[in-house]
C-alpha cells in the first residue's frame, strides 16, 4: 500500500523545512546541551506559531486535532532538522489530558500547550525529559496517580546530551487519579510512539541526506568514496530501511491502534540506528568528533530508539496484539 501526503500536507513539510532550515538548529541544539534555554524558547515559539503543537490538541481546547498524520508530517521535518526539547513529551502530555474523564486539567493546561505559551514534559517512569524546560511537569505514579510534579533538581548523564534527563520529583499538585489516569496514559504511550517513530525517521533521513553528501567529495585513491561499490551497497541498505519504514509510519497515523504504532516506532528507530552506524563509518575519524554536526544526529538516532519503548519492548507489543486477534 502506498502512503502519498496531499498537497496541503507536503505544503506544511515544506515550510516548515524552510523555516528550521533558516533557524539554524544544529546551534540551538548546542545550546540546549549547555542548559541555555533561550534559543530553544524561541524557536519553539515558532514551531508552536506553525501549528504543531495545536496538531494534538482537539479544537474544544483551542487546538486544531486531533490529527495523527499532520503530527507525523511536523514530526518528520523536526527529526530532520534534530531540533531538541521536549516535543514527544508535550503531545503524550496533550494525549493523556485530553483521555482523562474529569476536563478540569485538560481546561486548565490544554490551550497553552496549544499555542506554544506553555511546554510541557510527562514522566511516566524515573525520569523527566527537559524538565528544566517545561512549564508544565507532569507526573504518573503506579498508583495510577497523575500529578504536577515540582521544579527538578540536578540532570543525570544523558547519551544525547540535547536530552537532559531528570529525576521525577516526587510529590506535587494532584490532578487525577484512578483508573482513568492508566487508561489514558495507555494512549499518551501511542501517541509517543507516533511521534517518536516520526523523529526518529527524520533522523535517518537527515543522516543518509548528510553521508551521501559526504562521500561525494571525499576522495581515496583519486576518486570520490562514494562511487565504490561497497559504499553504495551500505547506503542503498540505509535507504531500503528507511523507506520501508515511511509507509509503516503514515499506516499507523490512520489507525492509531497500539500494535500499527508499535510496529512503526520499531522499524524507523531500528533503521535511523542503523543509518546512524553507516554514517559514522564513512564518515571515518570526523564522524566521533562532538564538534562535527553530524554527531547530533547520531546521539539522536541512538537516544530515540530506546525512548518510549526499547526495541523490544515495541515488537512483544505487536506479538502480543497479534495473538490476541488470532484468539
Amino acid at each position: 500500500m502506498r502512503f502519498l501526503l496531499d498537497s496541503d500536507q507536503r505544503a506544511f513539510a515544506d515550510a516548515l523545512d524552510a523555516m528550521l532550515t533558516a533557524a539554524d538548529t544544529p546551534s540551538v541544539v548546542r545550546d540546549r546541551s549547555r542548559g541555555e534555554h533561550m534559543s530553544g524558547r524561541a524557536l519553539w515559539r515558532r514551531i508552536a506559531e506553525a501549528g504543531v503543537f495545536a496538531l494534538a490538541v482537539p479544537e474544544v481546547y483551542d487546538g486544531l486535532g486531533p490529527r495523527p498524520v499532520e503530527l507525523a508530517v511536523a514530526f518528520v521535518e523536526l527529526g530532520r532538522h534534530a531540533v531538541p526539547g521536549p516535543l514527544v513529551e508535550t503531545v503524550a502530555a496533550a494525549a493523556l489530558l485530553t483521555a482523562l474523564d474529569d476536563t478540569g486539567p485538560a481546561k486548565r493546561l490544554l490551550p497553552a500547550l496549544a499555542s506554544g505559551e506553555s511546554t510541557a514534559t510527562l514522566a511516566v517512569g524515573p525520569y523527566a525529559l527537559d524538565a528544566d524546560m517545561a512549564d508544565v511537569r507532569l507526573a504518573v505514579s503506579g498508583a495510577g496517580e497523575l500529578r504536577l510534579a515540582p521544579a527538578p533538581g540536578a540532570p543525570r548523564p544523558s547519551l544525547d546530551p540535547a536530552r537532559r534527563l531528570f529525576p521525577a520529583p516526587p510529590g506535587g499538585e494532584l490532578l487525577a487519579t484512578g483508573p482513568q489516569v492508566t487508561t489514558a496514559t495507555a494512549l499518551a504511550l501511542i501517541w509517543a510512539r507516533l511521534a517518536t517513530a516520526a523523529q526518529a525517521l527524520g533522523v535517518g533521513l537527515a543522516l543518509l541526506d548528510r553521508t551521501v553528501a559526504y562521500v561525494r567529495q571525499r576522495v581515496q585513491f583519486g576518486v570520490p568514496v562514494g562511487s565504490f561499490q561497497a559504499v553504495k551497497h551500505q547506503l542503498a541498505d540505509a535507504k531500503t530501511g528507511l523507506e520501508f519504514a515511511r509507509p509503516l509510519l503514515f499506516g499507523a497515523a490512520l489507525t492509531m491502534t497500539e500494535q500499527d504504532v508499535a510496529a512503526a516506532k520499531v522499524t524507523a528507530c531500528e533503521a535511523a540506528y542503523t543509518t546512524a552506524r553507516t554514517a559514522l563509518q564513512l564518515h571515518g575519524a570526523i564522524g566521533y568528533t562532538a564538534e562535527y554536526d553530524l554527531s547530533l544526529w547520531l546521539t539522536k538516532a541512538r537516544a530515540l530508539r530506546t525512548a518510549w519503548g526499547s526495541p523490544d519492548e515495541c515488537r512483544a507489543t505487536v506479538l502480543l496484539s497479534g495473538g490476541d486477534r488470532r484468539s
